[in-house]
């Protein structure tokens, strides 16, 4: 085992010639108590929401969605209570499976329901965005019972894919914070890496064994350096190590300094998923959008883009622990690929349709898009 004091003295040259970024963000803006605060995980949902209900009302002001502008908020509740229910039972359903048996005596009482230990999926929550859209197209009643708002359920979608890349980008900029869906190795610990590449600390407490790069002598010194942070009453050294994590968040540089040579380097594809995923995905659909065009297509040209965007991001981001693969495919991959055919079916349907075009965000004539109502 190494003496860490060698450590000390040269901490900041070896800080300043390693290359990358050293991850020492706070998952909370505001903490309460060592475990409860606002998280930035939940304030991301939060200026999703507020971003796409700002939009909303935009696209309604200008006609290019048959949503009234007077139920736009109920369409947004449809719209969150499927993005939310549907991003979390796919994760359930399709990553852990265990947390439909997982029952505790503490809050939330079932894993289902655990979203504060993370765990939402964007595929579906692109699914239960799609389910809620479905039910906005069905129309909402006004004060004299009469159907209000009726159309075609793939130009709800249309309206739906343009509002929905703000989450998505939120969200995966919350991922970067939190420190989580790590990307794979770019230079081993100790070693220089790109100016890109982040360290991440939380690696040493998330990822599986067969994932670290850490030699034994390396990890030897994390174990010294976190049980010098353990209470006289703790025997587990991850404790020690969480709460020099939060030194480090807290802003103590000296430890930060004695931790960067032991970690790893990564990809950092959570940035890179927020500017595909989000970014990208929302010049796109709004340009396509900028015109009228027949329903499906918009939602077609999502799906592809979002689809295209996430296949190969996951050559470098690792998958989730526990996961098993589809064959050389990743989880992800398989989901993506099967949303990329979807999304190729929506633009043919579309293009061959003989429906009348909607929408158009550049356009302001109410004359141009409306539909009887059915």
């Amino acid at each position: 085992m190494l003496n860490l004091a060698t450590f000390q003295p040269a901490s900041a040259a070896v800080q300043t010639n390693l290359g990358g970024w050293f991850h020492d963000f706070s998952p909370f803006l505001v903490k309460f108590t060592p475990t409860f605060g606002i998280r930035y995980y939940g304030l991301s949902y939060a200026l999703g929401f507020t971003f796409a209900y700002l939009f909303l009302r935009f696209l309604s002001r200008r006609n290019a969605t048959l949503i009234p502008y007077d139920r736009i908020g109920d369409a947004m509740m449809y719209l969150i209570v499927g993005t939310l229910v549907g991003g979390r039972l796919f994760y359930v359903i399709g990553y852990e499976p265990s947390l439909l048996i997982d029952f505790s005596s503490s809050a939330p009482w079932w894993g289902v329901l655990a979203i504060n230990n993370g765990g939402m999926a964007s595929h579906g929550g692109i699914i239960g965005c799609a389910l809620a859209a479905w039910r906005i197209s069905r129309g909402f009643k006004d004060q004299t019972g009469k159907i209000v708002g009726r159309c075609s359920p793939l130009h709800i979608f249309d309206t739906a894919v343009l509002i929905a890349p703000f989450g998505l980008f939120f969200g995966r900029i919350a991922n970067f914070i939190n420190g989580e869906l790590l990307g794979k190795i770019v230079a081993n610990p100790g070693q220089h890496a790109p100016w890109w590449a982040v360290r991440y600390p939380q690696e040493i407490t998330t990822l599986a064994d067969s994932q670290l790069a850490q030699t034994p002598e390396q990890m030897n010194q994390i174990i010294e350096l976190s049980m010098k942070h353990m209470l006289p009453n703790e025997q587990d050294w991850f404790q020690g190590y969480y709460r020099m994590l939060d030194l480090i968040q807290r802003g103590d540089d000296t430890l930060k300094a004695q931790l960067e040579p032991l970690i790893a380097a990564r990809y950092p594809t959570q940035l890179l998923q927020a500017s595909l995923d989000g970014l990208l995905v929302l010049a796109v659909v709004w340009i396509i959008a900028m015109k009228p065009r027949k329903p499906g297509l918009i939602a077609g040209a999502f799906a592809i883009t979002y689809a295209l965007g996430r296949i190969p991001m996951d050559f470098i981001r690792l998958p989730d622990a526990g996961v098993s693969q589809f064959g050389p495919l990743t989880r992800g991959q398989t989901y993506s690929a099967i949303t990329l055919l979807v999304g190729i079916v929506l633009v043919v349907y579309a293009m061959r349709s003989s429906a009348d075009k909607l929408g158009g965000w550049m356009k302001n004539s109410k004359a141009e898009n409306q539909q009887s109502s059915k």
